[in-house]
């Protein structure tokens, strides 16, 4: 699915904004200062939680309706959209550390001659696996 709606609870906090939960997501807790803030911050969370139960491949529970959501006396409810073909595109474009040997000779010259290694790296990989870029991989069976 490319499109979750969930309700969010929206809590004032003692010292000022909001805490934010999701009750059909409870691995979910975030706050913001201000609504704007809080409201960013429930729909950034909300998608990295939901990327990573598709990553890990666990389902996704349905979400509940906003009126069966009981709140807090000064908290309310409000949906809350999470769009994922952009989150999914910034998490396999996410930069990841790899760590690799060569002989000491070879990384002297490189860096003598300043190559960039990870630059080097992705290039002969994509070489390797005859794709240019992400999008094309994306097309692929």
């Amino acid at each position: 699915m490319n499109k979750y709606i969930y309700p969010a609870i929206f809590d004032p906090c003692e010292e000022g904004g909001y805490c934010i939960t999701f009750p059909d997501l409870p691995g979910i807790v975030t706050e913001g200062d201000t609504l704007e803030e809080a409201f960013f911050m429930a729909k950034d969370a909300l998608e990295l939680h939901l990327w990573g139960l598709e990553d890990d491949g666990d389902s996704i529970p349905e979400p509940s309706h906003p009126n069966k959501i009981q709140v807090s006396e000064g908290g309310f409810t409000c949906l809350i959209e999470a769009v994922m073909s952009p989150i999914r595109d910034r998490m396999a474009n996410k930069a990841v550390n790899k760590t690799l040997t060569l002989p000491k000779w070879l990384n002297d010259l490189g860096e003598k001659r300043k190559v960039n290694f990870s630059h080097l790296l992705q290039d002969a990989l994509k070489n390797h696996l005859g794709i240019r870029d992400y999008s094309q991989l994306k097309k692929q069976p």
